[in-house]
């Protein structure tokens, strides 16, 4: 009996001494809005065209998007460009999160031909654009919201 009495107070002692696992540390920020950010270049002489078209035909399917809940908000970014290969708009749109990528090009499709026309027609218009401007490039940015 006795032997058993220490034995259970040797396992006890063990079990209570040993390193428990470590709960997962808690991360210094929480995960917010996802961010579109395109990359525009316009062409000589192309700036104040491109400019009435954000603020026509782009603006009007973003805030039809806007109020059909499929964005949070879309902004408009300009820079000097600091070489001939650099960007001098950027155009950047907030999705809630990464889910709200899920599907968009459909319902944004859908969006954008209740507020600009048929899909040939703003191709047709693309590719108008395309004399005026050349997209360098897209990125997809999360922001982090520090706790």
């Amino acid at each position: 009996m006795k032997r058993l009495l220490i034995s259970t107070f040797v396992l006890f002692a063990l079990l209570t001494m040993a390193p428990l696992p470590k709960a997962a540390e808690e991360l210094p920020y929480t995960e917010g809005s996802v961010f579109e950010m395109a990359f525009i270049r316009t062409l000589p002489g192309g700036y104040d065209a491109y400019m009435k078209f954000l603020q026509t035909e782009w603006k009007t399917v973003n805030e039809a998007a806007k109020k059909e809940g499929l964005i949070i908000s879309y902004q408009i970014g300009t820079s000097s460009p600091a070489n001939k290969d650099d960007w001098d708009i950027v155009l950047v749109i907030e999705y809630k999160n990464m889910a709200a990528l899920d599907g968009l090009e459909e319902k944004m499709r859908d969006v954008a031909e209740k507020a600009a026309g048929s899909s040939v027609k703003q191709e047709e218009r693309s590719k108008d654009r395309s004399k005026i401007r050349e997209i360098l490039g897209t990125k997809l940015v999360r922001q982090l919201k520090l706790k």
